[in-house]
């Protein structure tokens, strides 16, 4: 009975790692995003100018990081795929160099409340923010978990739909 409940467990665990929770980002009206031309005339996703808010409740606009290597991941409480990565993103913040990467774990839950508390909770080290404006069109996405890194110009690098597992070395090569 024990090895049955055990693969039901295992199986549940996979499952819910292969998919990710709907956003409820519909309601949170988009602002344009910003783009810039490359030396080959095709549209450049940029970090957007966004203002979040802190944990402590101070506006921070997202552009300021620019000069860093910025991951951004969208989650929230409510979401299983969301909270079963977060280890792996903390994994990672540990392995690369805090001056030249910042992160931006950006809460899409109704109220802030619970993501701080969630995060308070479980001992988070990640640094976690709220839109104090509608979100960015790059961040409208079908569901969360997402996430973005952006180089230090500013540029796009890589974009994850889903959950993953940030604890690897092509990761922090990335982020180097």
């Amino acid at each position: 009975m024990k090895i049955i409940q055990s693969s039901v467990a295992i199986a549940t665990v996979l499952i819910v790692g292969l998919v990710s929770c709907a956003s409820k980002s519909d309601k949170v009206k988009p602002v344009e995003t910003q783009v810039e031309q490359n030396a080959e005339s095709k549209a450049k996703v940029v970090l957007p100018a966004f203002k979040m808010t802190d944990a402590n409740g101070r506006i921070i606009d997202m552009a300021s990081l620019k000069g860093k290597k910025v991951f951004v991941n969208l989650w929230a409480t409510w979401c299983p795929p969301c909270r079963a990565e977060i280890p792996s993103i903390e994994k990672l913040q540990s392995k690369v160099d805090k001056q030249k990467v910042a992160f931006v774990l950006l809460s899409l839950d109704e109220n802030f409340e619970l993501a701080k508390n969630f995060a308070k909770k479980n001992n988070m080290q990640l640094p976690v923010y709220y839109p104090a404006e509608g979100l960015p069109a790059i961040f409208k996405t079908d569901g969360i978990p997402a996430t973005f890194i952006f180089d230090e110009k500013g540029g796009l690098m890589k974009q994850n739909n889903g959950m993953d597992d940030y604890d690897t070395d092509e990761y922090v090569q990335l982020l180097k």
